[in-house]
């Protein structure tokens, strides 16, 4: 009976987590960003990278596209397109693949490269295209310029915040589960 009862607490305390991270993603993606058209900068990456960390990619993975869903109900942007969930998605997964428990630096290029290079650069420009109609390589210029400026932007925020950051966390995980 205990061991179940401790079982739900954690699993209280990780949803509670998980809603935080959601939370922050959308407003993070959705009033902390500069939007143009085509292009989005900004740093709701943070809150699917501390997912990844912190949890994994599944978790990672749903804070993304939860986040992505419920941005998009409360505060529109433009027409909602599955593929953007998608790319959500995968996004925090990258994050929790590359940098689940264990952080350095060839980590944190490999998670950046990934989501920016691949995902942002041509999966989300091709959900883009599909969406307003644009041509494919028309919009791939514009959005060239957005992973050059977000690639070290998520490079350094990621290396300087990624250490510390994961031990207050640990520490918060594991004092709540002795208390548990």
């Amino acid at each position: 009976m205990l061991r179940n009862s401790k079982r739900t607490e954690m699993s209280a305390q990780k949803l509670v987590t998980l809603a935080f991270f959601t939370a922050l993603f959308i407003v993070l993606e959705r009033f902390l960003s500069f939007n143009v058209w085509n292009m989005r900068i900004g740093f709701s990456f943070i809150a699917l990278a501390l997912a990844g960390m912190l949890y994994g990619p599944l978790e990672a993975g749903l804070v993304g596209a939860l986040g992505d869903i419920l941005g998009m109900l409360l505060f529109p942007t433009g027409p909602y397109f599955p593929g953007f969930t998608l790319n959500a998605f995968l996004t925090g997964a990258v994050f929790g693949l590359f940098l689940h428990d264990k952080i350095d630096m060839k980590r944190i290029i490999g998670a950046v490269a990934v989501n920016q290079l691949i995902l942002s650069l041509f999966v989300q420009t091709l959900w883009i295209s599909i969406t307003y109609g644009a041509p494919y390589a028309a919009l791939l210029p514009t959005r060239l310029v957005q992973v050059l400026i977000l690639i070290p932007i998520q490079l350094i925020t990621l290396a300087v915040m990624s250490n510390p950051l994961l031990r207050v966390l640990h520490k918060i995980q594991n004092s709540s589960d002795a208390s548990a």
